[in-house]
C-alpha cells in the first residue's frame, strides 16, 4: 500500500492559502523550490494540473479547485492533532478564529468573547463578523455561529436553541394603513425584506389549529442586514420579519408593534457551525463550550 504524501498535500493547501508559491514558502518556512517540488510531485501523482501558471498569476484548474478542499482538510487534521497532544500538557494558548454574524455577534458573541480572553489571557480572538455566507474552511475560520436554517452540508452544526421571529411595524405606520389580520393581508402593505435568505419576498407562517400559510409580500426595502431595517420601521415604511434579539427592546417599549400575533413565522436555530473535522484544539473547544453554556437548549 502507497502512504498518501501528507507533506505535498499540506503545501498544496498552503499555496491556495496564500495564492502565491512564494507567500506559501514564506508562511511554511520553507524555500519556494521545496513549495514547487511538493506541488509537481503531487500532480505527477494525481496525473492532474492543478494550478495554471503565468508569470504574473496563479490560478487553481478544475481539478485543482475540486481538490483543494481535501487538502485543507488534511492539512487542518494535521495541525489540530498535533495542538491536541500539545495541549494535553499546555495552558490554552493561540488564536481561536471565530465568525458570527453582524448583529447578533455584537449583542450577544463579542461580550461572551471578551469574558472568555478576559479569563483566559494566552488565547487570542479572530472574530470576524459579516451577515453574509462564508465559506468557513475557505476563510480558515475554526467556527462560526449561524442563525439560520441549517442545509444539509459536510460542516458539522450543533443547535444551541430558537430563535424567534416577530412580524413587526411602527404604531405609526399601522394606524394610517391598518393592522393585518391574516397573512394574506400582506398583500396590500408594504415589506421591508431581508436578503440574505433564498426568497426574501416569500413569508411563511404557522397559525392556529396547526395552520400552514405562504404568502409573498411586496418589498419596498431589500437589505442584507436586519438592523439595517429598523430606520424604516421606525419611520413606518412598511412591515418587516426580524429576530427577537433586534426587535425585543423596541416591542416592549412600544416603539414597535407586533402584527400577526396569532401567526408565526417558524423559528431560526442558532447553531454552532464547524468543520468537518473532530479534531479540535483544547483552546478553540473551550471557546465553543463557553457560547454554548449561554445559549443552549
Amino acid at each position: 500500500m502507497r502512504l498518501p504524501d501528507f507533506e505535498a498535500w499540506a503545501i498544496f493547501a498552503a499555496v491556495v492559502e496564500h495564492r502565491s508559491f512564494t507567500d506559501a514558502a514564506k508562511a511554511l518556512s520553507v524555500s519556494k523550490a521545496t513549495v514547487s517540488k511538493a506541488v509537481t510531485r503531487l500532480e505527477e501523482h494525481l496525473d492532474t494540473s492543478l494550478f495554471n501558471r503565468t508569470s504574473r498569476r496563479l490560478s487553481l484548474t478544475e481539478s485543482g479547485r475540486r481538490l483543494a478542499d481535501h487538502a485543507q482538510r488534511i492539512l487542518a487534521e494535521g495541525q489540530a492533532a498535533e495542538e491536541a497532544a500539545r495541549d494535553e500538557t499546555a495552558a490554552l494558548s493561540g488564536v481561536v478564529r471565530l465568525g458570527a454574524p453582524m448583529t447578533f455577534g455584537l449583542l450577544r458573541i463579542a461580550p461572551l468573547v471578551a469574558e472568555f480572553t478576559k479569563a483566559n489571557p494566552l488565547v487570542d480572538v479572530d472574530l470576524h463578523l459579516s451577515d453574509a455566507k462564508i465559506d468557513i474552511i475557505e476563510m480558515g475560520l475554526d467556527a462560526t455561529i449561524r442563525v439560520a436554517d441549517m442545509p444539509d452540508s459536510s460542516l458539522r452544526a450543533r443547535r444551541l436553541s430558537d430563535v424567534t421571529m416577530h412580524v413587526v411595524a411602527s404604531p405609526l405606520y399601522l394606524d394610517e394603513r391598518g393592522r393585518p389580520q391574516h397573512p394574506s393581508d400582506l398583500g396590500m402593505h408594504d415589506c421591508i425584506c431581508y436578503s440574505n435568505v433564498t426568497t426574501p419576498d416569500v413569508w411563511r407562517f404557522a397559525g392556529p389549529g396547526q395552520q400552514t400559510v405562504t404568502v409573498q409580500v411586496r418589498s419596498r426595502i431589500t437589505v442584507n442586514s436586519g438592523e439595517a431595517m429598523l430606520p424604516a420601521l421606525h419611520q413606518g415604511v412598511g412591515i418587516a420579519r426580524l429576530p427577537d434579539f433586534i426587535v425585543g427592546d423596541a416591542l416592549a417599549s412600544g416603539e414597535l408593534e407586533e402584527v400577526l400575533a396569532d401567526w408565526v413565522p417558524p423559528p431560526l436555530g442558532l447553531h454552532l457551525v464547524t468543520p468537518p473535522s473532530r479534531l479540535r484544539s483544547a483552546r478553540v473547544e473551550a471557546l465553543l463550550d463557553f457560547i454554548a453554556s449561554r445559549h443552549d437548549c
